[in-house]
């Protein structure tokens, strides 16, 4: 069904450029399209979404997660990140700095959520993406030139603000390219990578641990790297069209049957019009609400994991060279699952709920395990722990996934794709204020505890909205 039908029009108004784009391209008549040249039109699709979007977001976690590898190779002392208590016996750590440069990324996107959103909404999407995506490359080499922790504050902040647009942008996409039935499958292609980038992103952290000479220090050369990948996908994201109505890769016929396919689905197309009466329904919707407690529940594992991961195994009693490595099991896990409840989701129904609650039983474990465990030198426990706390992309990727195919109309989708990650945001800003570095030796119980809470939170959430959507 086009986004037309959701305002209830049967007239069409005589302005032709207020039209919906997929409703002048279809008609108002529904067509039969054969299913042979639809798989190979949702093939072509693929071909050039999903290893785009897989890039873009990899290097979205990628960039934001350098922090915690950085952090290892001097920049805490570069930058003033950590303060010595020398009055206590034994000295004591502060790393409050650390933690809110790590949550000052997440305020950043906050504010540039409902900008980039609108711009989205109302703009050429290749043409906005690709020209924040190139200021985004600029921003993140800068960080190379920062020397306080001030500095590094202001850094984050931006940083946070300009990568805003491509987790939004990305779940638009695909609401907008596939019917409800491909949704599942395919947000967890893209949100894959959040996991196979923890580990590419590892493999190369550990090799510029391995630099000993230059002019830089090793963790500037490692943001001056990942903002010239970022530039390079800059300069694609301008080829990226803004619907199957405008997508260049597909011929005029094919362009037809991509966006005729979306009618039976209900799922609709990008359309540049604002629709007032969709937002209403968005505000008003109680799943809605119910799903962004699930993401900001979710999200605070990432939190501590993407700006402290390395550090937190580290204080198990690795090296900095092994607790990088470490990070490449909780990745490959992580990467597993989401492709898993993915693929399960979209062959099943009705499952996902039970897939959210069962992903989360790990996660709870692994925090308890690494709560209570021995951190002696070399210790193994916590480790295992940590690993298998990387069910959580499992998690987020069914949340994403339950918001965004049970809405139609752009104008909704963009609305609960901006709520998603409004709660992602504040989940990640939560999760590094819960490593206090004063409880070290008690092994962090705020944050364990704290995640254990948050996780335990989804056994009724889970049970109220399956009574509202089966």
């Amino acid at each position: 069904m086009m986004d037309k039908a959701d305002n209830g029009a049967a007239t069409p108004p005589p302005v032709v450029g207020a039209k919906d784009e997929a409703l002048a391209l279809v008609g108002e008549q529904k067509h039969d399209v054969d299913q042979a040249a639809e798989a190979r039109v949702v093939r072509k699709i693929d071909l050039f979404l999903i290893p785009a979007m897989m890039v873009g977001y990899g290097l979205v976690y990628y960039d934001k997660a350098i922090l915690g590898s950085a952090v290892l190779f001097g920049m805490t002392t570069d930058l003033q990140l950590t303060v010595v208590d020398s009055s206590t016996t034994p000295p004591t750590v502060d790393t409050r700095r650390l933690s809110w440069a790590t949550s000052l990324f997440y305020f950043g996107m906050l504010a540039g959520l409902y900008p980039m959103t609108f711009a989205l909404q109302r703009f050429n999407l290749g043409r906005v993406l690709g020209g924040v995506v190139i200021l985004w490359s600029a921003v993140c080499m800068l960080t190379a030139t920062v020397t306080t922790h001030q500095g590094l504050y202001a850094q984050r902040f931006f940083l946070g603000f300009v990568e805003s647009i491509i987790p939004t942008g990305f779940m638009c996409i695909v609401s907008g390219y596939y019917t409800q039935a491909e949704q599942s499958l395919r947000q967890s292609w893209w949100f894959s990578s959040t996991g196979l980038f923890t580990i590419i992103g590892g493999a190369l952290n550990y090799g510029f641990a391995s630099i000993q000479g230059g002019d830089l220090k090793r963790w500037q050369y490692i943001y001056l790297l990942a903002g010239s990948l970022t530039f390079i996908f800059g300069l694609f994201c301008f080829v990226m069209p803004s619907s199957p109505v405008s997508a260049w890769f597909l011929t005029k016929e094919e362009r037809f049957i991509a966006v005729e396919r979306l009618r039976a689905g209900q799922t609709g197309v990008r359309c540049t019009v604002f629709k007032p009466s969709q937002l209403r329904e968005a505000i008003f919707d109680v799943k809605i609400w119910l799903v962004a407690l699930m993401m900001a529940s979710a999200y605070t594992v990432n939190g501590a994991v993407s700006g402290f991961g390395p550090l937190i195994v580290s204080t198990f009693g690795w090296s900095t060279l092994a607790s990088i490595l470490f990070q490449f099991p909780l990745g490959g896990l992580c990467f597993l699952v989401i492709l898993l409840t993915g693929y399960l989701g979209s062959k099943f129904n009705n499952i996902r709920i039970i897939m959210l609650v069962l992903t989360c039983l790990p996660v709870i474990a692994g925090c308890a395990i690494i709560w209570k465990s021995e951190w002696s030198h070399h210790a193994a426990a916590p480790v295992v722990g940590y690993s298998i706390t990387g069910f959580f992309g499992g998690t987020v990727s069914l949340i994403i996934t339950v918001g965004m195919s049970n809405v139609a109309g752009h104008t909704k989708k963009s609305f609960m794709a901006a709520t998603i990650f409004v709660a992602y945001c504040v989940g990640n800003i939560v999760g590094p204020q819960l490593i206090w570095s004063q409880t070290k030796v008690h092994h962090y119980p705020a944050l364990w505890l704290g995640l254990i809470i948050w996780y335990g939170f989804f056994f009724p959430n889970c049970l109220s909205k399956s009574k509202i959507t089966p």
